[in-house]
């Protein structure tokens, strides 16, 4: 966390769930904008609000997505006392709302240029007079509609947003894998192993989470142990004593299909 002695410095705090990723912004922080205080890292929202009370800090970066209450939420509650740029990995929803300028946002996985372009844009705001950040509120509102989960009306299905981003610590980096590009989900007794064309890495999410996160569209359960990403089957072929196997496409590895899921490949 950085310490910088200088009472004139800004001072910032980091809201976000996930520790690897606080700490790879803080330190791109401190690279980019040296005289920034670090002086607080939050895990949720009620931290963030707690820690905010605390150092009352000039900037927050708060992360859309996290325990407690959101970051949409914790804003809401700042009432306009100070800096926003929002951390998300969920681009569909608020860009246009963020683009409008009042309030910045960052994309996960973080990029250094897109890092460096909303610290100028904080920069400039820091350097005018005292803005009314309450205004903000009718779009802290809209976003926070936007967050709440979806209330079906009557004979409606209830809407779900599948799993965007799979988070993965490889060696002391945070990766942060689309789940576009995921090929096929496999686990153990601790673990799971996500393959995507870069590379794999291991979670410790189990598959039965995952199950319930991916969107049953682009993925099926082939065993009590794999998720496979059907865009990345080739051909399945069938065995001996109600098993099959499946082939990916472009990869040498072959996923066997137990005889509870099957039934998924009967027409194929």
């Amino acid at each position: 966390m950085n310490r910088n002695t200088d009472p004139s410095a800004v001072r910032a705090l980091i809201a976000d769930d996930e520790p690897l990723l606080r700490e790879h912004l803080a330190t791109q922080l401190g690279r980019l904008w040296p005289d920034l205080e670090i002086v607080a890292q939050a895990r949720n929202g009620p931290e963030a609000l707690a820690l905010f009370d605390e150092h009352e800090p000039a900037l927050c970066f708060l992360d859309v997505h996290m325990p407690g209450l959101n970051g949409v939420q914790v804003a809401q509650q700042l009432k306009g006392r100070t800096q926003i740029v929002f951390l998300t990995a969920y681009d569909h929803y608020a860009v246009q709302a963020f683009d409008q300028g009042a309030i910045d946002y960052l994309l996960k996985p973080l990029d250094p240029t897109r890092l460096s372009e909303a610290l100028g844009r904080v920069r400039e705001r820091l350097a005018r007079p005292a803005e009314d950040l309450a205004a903000l509120e009718p779009l802290l509102v809209r976003l926070a509609e936007q967050l709440a989960p979806h209330k079906p009306a009557a004979g409606e299905g209830t809407a779900t947003r599948h799993l965007q981003w799979i988070k993965a610590s490889v060696g002391s980096n945070l990766r942060l894998i689309p789940v576009d590009e995921v090929v096929y989900l496999r686990s153990d007794e601790k673990y799971t192993l996500v393959a995507w064309p870069g590379g794999e890495a291991l979670i410790r999410k189990t598959i039965r989470e995952l199950a319930d996160e991916l969107d049953p569209a682009q993925f099926v359960q082939i065993h009590r142990s794999t998720i496979v990403a059907l865009r990345h089957v080739s051909h399945v072929v069938r065995g001996a004593n109600e098993t099959a196997d499946v082939h990916l496409r472009g990869r040498p590895e072959v996923l066997p299909v137990s005889r509870s899921w099957l039934h998924l490949f009967r027409q194929m």
